[in-house]
């Protein structure tokens, strides 16, 4: 990943005569590739193809990372340094996850997380190190800094049209 501390993770699969077998949360693993990780809570999202969503993250003191995985169908997953004081800061990085490639996306504290479906019925899945925190839930605008989303028709929520652009983001991350 070009993006410090974060990981792109091969999820342990073993495929059989039967199907697929995949090891969503394995903390061996993880820290295999330099990830210590607490789960405190879980969820997934299903989504249309072309809806974006993001770019998301909490704020001091309910901060996370996150561990992104897409089991049902593909997503192109997105991440944005938010760190004032990194050498990365402002930049983003995207990988397509899906149930093919079954990768997951290991997301460090002090970055905005977005994706875009990109099948119909796409299940995102999330395993995350605090519970949500409403008051501390926001975001970045989502077309604000740089990445092209490649999506003319994107079905994107109020809520994330309405974040603040980039440039005018006060971080509350720093390295």
């Amino acid at each position: 990943m070009p993006l410090p501390s974060a990981k792109l993770i091969t999820l342990p699969a073993f495929p059989d005569d039967r199907g697929l077998f995949v090891k969503t949360f394995h903390r061996s693993s993880l820290q295999a590739v330099g990830v210590s990780f607490e789960l405190q809570e879980s969820y997934f999202s299903f989504s249309k193809k072309g809806v974006i969503r993001g770019m998301h993250f909490q704020r001091p003191p309910y901060e996370h990372s996150k561990i992104v995985f897409c089991p049902v169908g593909a997503i192109l997953d997105v991440l944005l340094d938010l760190r004032r004081g990194s050498p990365t800061f402002g930049q983003f990085c995207a990988r397509e996850l899906s149930a093919e490639n079954h990768q997951a996306i290991f997301i460090p504290e002090g970055f905005a997380h977005g994706f875009k479906a990109l099948t119909e019925g796409a299940m995102t899945y999330y395993l995350v190190s605090s519970e949500y925190d409403k008051d501390s839930d926001t975001g970045v605008r989502w077309d604000s800094f740089g990445f092209d989303w490649e999506e003319a028709h994107a079905v994107i929520s109020q809520r994330d049209q309405q974040f603040l652009p980039l440039i005018e983001l006060d971080s509350p991350f720093s390295i």
